[in-house]
C-alpha cells in the first residue's frame, strides 16, 4: 500500500552543489540558483528528498569519507536545514571500473526507499544533470528531469532549479 507522499532523488554535485572535480574541500561548496528556495517551498508542501551521489573520488583514493561528509554539512548549512532534510542519503563509493551495487545507473537505492517508504513510483521523481541520473530513475520505474544538459530519455529537462517550480510546486 502506497502513501500520498511526493519524493525526489538528488544527485549533489552539479544539480544542488556546483559540480567541482572530486570535491573534497567544504569550503568549495557552493549552492546552484535556486535550489535553497524550491526545496524549501517543496519541503513546506511535504515532499521527502533523498540524496544520492556517486563519490568515485573515495574509491579512486583521492579522498575520505569524511571528506565527502564535510561538504554534504556544508551544503546543509547553506540550505539552512538540519541533518533530518534528506530522508535517506546514498553515496556511492563505486568507480566507473569497479562500480558497487549503488553506483548510478543502478537504481538500487531508489527501489529500496520507494519499498521502504511505501512511495508510489508515480510520485518520485530523479533530478540530476548526467545521462547516469537519468538513467537510474528510469530504471527504478520513476519520472526523470534532467537539469541543465538535455538529455532526450528524461521526461523534462529544465534549464535551472528555478524551472522546476513550474512542473513541482
Amino acid at each position: 500500500m502506497y502513501n500520498d507522499k511526493f519524493a525526489l532523488f538528488l544527485d549533489r554535485d552539479g544539480t544542488l552543489i556546483k559540480d567541482c572535480d572530486y570535491l573534497s574541500d567544504p569550503d568549495k561548496v557552493e549552492l546552484l540558483p535556486g535550489v535553497k528556495e524550491t526545496l524549501k517551498q517543496l519541503k513546506q508542501k511535504g515532499w521527502l528528498f533523498f540524496l544520492f551521489t556517486n563519490q568515485s573520488g573515495v574509491g579512486r583514493g583521492y579522498f575520505t569519507m569524511e571528506e565527502v561528509n564535510a561538504c554534504n554539512v556544508r551544503m546543509l548549512e547553506l540550505l539552512e536545514v538540519d541533518e533530518n532534510f534528506f530522508s535517506r542519503i546514498c553515496i556511492s563509493t563505486g568507480t566507473p571500473d569497479d562500480p558497487d551495487d549503488y553506483r548510478k545507473p543502478s537504481p538500487k537505492f531508489i527501489l529500496e526507499c520507494i519499498k521502504d517508504y511505501h512511495l508510489n513510483p508515480h510520485n518520485c521523481w530523479m533530478v540530476g544533470d548526467k545521462h547516469s541520473d537519468v538513467v537510474a530513475g528510469k530504471n527504478a520505474g520513476i519520472l526523470t528531469i534532467s537539469l541543465g544538459v538535455q538529455d532526450e530519455c528524461a521526461e523534462v529537462f529544465c534549464k535551472s532549479f528555478y524551472d522546476l517550480q513550474k512542473y513541482l510546486v
